[in-house]
């Protein structure tokens, strides 16, 4: 019985004791976090048609206009998470300075969106594999990827931050390539530009359909930027947090503007907006890639092949990194209470694994509804998720208004802040505005035809009345408040 008792203890201790993550991102694979949320296919593939639909000028003001957004946004988060450095922040954040409903809600609205892009990039890189191997059936490369994602992120902590840091510098290096290769084109040192800057200005170029269709493309390029607030779900295992995070921030808003607005620039004076190519840019057909396009009018026979791969990159590095953020603002609900208490189990290296386990079994059956019928279950799936990511950049910027708030009301030093956001209050009430605008305006066009769309209003506006409604259950059952000001809790756990 004595034996029996002391191996129970042992056991509770080892559960409480490795019941924390550990702190092994480096200041580089923060840093390259940062980028790699940043770029993705929405730049590789999705910017073709947002040039197409608004015309280059169009495009950019759009990009210019989502960057803005994401650099304010990024800011808010950056001011809380380099004080508060935890892992799953957004949750806590807004449970700690708004409501806890509010922090319920967007805690599992950010688990489910990460799960379901999961499965999203294994139909994705199934679906890129079939350029090179066509006749292999693409459950058996998704199946494959999942093991390769799943791998990297149960192992350690070092080696997701390891896989994100090379699979963004894949990608950083083929942009600098491109802008460099795209600039030697427009100045004529290279060939493949027999058109000039005339690009600009055919047609309704360089705005084409005019204000609305820069609205209807900023829905679009604000999809391309989510994931850049991993960084702050990533803070809560940066070996140095209050050095890290703000470095990381600041960079955020540059690499914005060199990479897209630059990128964006140099495709609209090469390729002409109403190149029907462009309309045609997804991952089905890798060919049609501006960036695709750029490198074979300059001669480069390879280029298909060549960002085939890279896209095959971008695609893994958002699988990677969303089973990341989901397994751990899982682990940090359950440890606030807000899920099953299993899931708060951390292995001896630091690994979130029950929340891994769950996120991966729900990620492989969201999946498989790709593969039976007509795929409608994971196209309603997908829907769901559509909003998600803006409903939490809405969590980040009210979470900061209040926190700031907060911060002040109880009579703290402003100087202990390790990143102070130079723009509040202005820089998170227009992020609020412009998130409030991309909510409400997904499928703004479902109202203005002759007839209303319901089926397209329903199918694009879905997950709006689940949050709504997992956020007014939490509060009526547990019946919370808004946070008083002065009762904010700032601890660093």
């Amino acid at each position: 019985m004595q034996n029996a008792k002391v191996e129970t203890e042992h056991e509770v201790q080892a559960y409480s004791t490795d019941n924390h993550l550990e702190r092994k991102l480096k200041t580089r694979h923060l840093s390259m976090i940062a980028i790699g949320g940043t770029i993705g296919t929405g730049l590789f593939l999705a910017s073709g048609s947002t040039i197409h639909m608004a015309g280059p000028g169009g495009a950019i003001a759009a990009y210019l206009i989502a960057g803005i957004m994401v650099y304010f946004l990024m800011a808010s988060l950056g001011e809380m998470a380099a004080f508060i450095p935890i892992s799953g922040s957004f949750s806590t954040y807004t449970s700690r300075f708004v409501d806890p409903a509010l922090g319920f809600a967007v805690g599992w609205n950010y688990w489910y969106n990460n799960a379901i892009v999961v499965a999203l990039e294994l139909a994705a890189s199934a679906l890129i594999m079939k350029y090179w191997f066509p006749s292999v059936p693409g459950i058996v490369w998704s199946s494959i990827f999942l093991a390769i994602i799943f791998g990297l992120n149960i192992l350690t902590v070092k080696g997701y931050g390891e896989s994100e840091f090379w699979f963004s510098l894949i990608k950083v290096i083929t942009i600098v390539i491109f802008i460099g290769i795209g600039l030697l084109m427009i100045f004529g040192i290279m060939k493949g530009n027999p058109a000039g800057f005339s690009n600009l200005t055919k047609g309704d170029a360089p705005f084409k359909g005019g204000f609305f269709s820069i609205v209807s493309v900023f829905m679009i390029v604000g999809f391309s930027f989510q994931g850049t607030e991993l960084v702050g779900v990533a803070a809560g295992e940066s070996e140095n947090p209050k050095k890290d995070m703000p470095k990381a921030i600041k960079q955020i808003f540059w690499r914005i503007l060199l990479f897209y607005i630059l990128s964006i620039m140099i495709i609209g004076v090469l390729i002409n907006y109403n190149d029907p190519r462009l309309l045609n840019s997804d991952v089905t057909d890798i060919a049609v890639s501006p960036f695709t396009l750029v490198f074979q009018n300059a001669g480069l026979a390879f280029s298909a092949s060549v960002m085939n791969a890279v896209i095959l990159t971008s695609v893994l590095s958002a699988g990677n990194s969303s089973m990341y953020a989901a397994s751990r603002v899982l682990w940090v609900l359950a440890k606030e209470g807000k899920a099953p208490a299993f899931l708060k189990k951390v292995n001896s290296k630091g690994i979130p694994a029950n929340a891994m386990y769950l996120t991966t079994i729900i990620a492989m059956s969201a999946f498989l509804t790709s593969l039976f019928g007509d795929g409608t279950v994971y196209n309603w799936l997908l829907n769901a998720a559509g909003l998600s990511g803006f409903l939490s950049w809405l969590g980040i910027s009210i979470a900061h208004l209040r926190f700031r708030k907060a911060y002040v009301a109880q009579g703290r030093d402003m100087n202990d802040l390790p990143y102070v956001s130079k723009w509040y209050p202005f820089g998170p009430i227009m992020a609020t505005i412009l998130c409030v605008v991309a909510i409400l305006g997904q499928n703004y066009s479902a109202f203005t035809g002759p007839n209303i769309d319901w089926y397209g209003i329903l199918v694009s506006y879905v997950s709006l009345p689940l949050f709504i409604l997992i956020y007014i259950g939490y509060k009526i059952v547990k019946r919370t408040k808004l946070v008083p000001l002065k009762e904010a809790d700032f601890s660093q756990e």
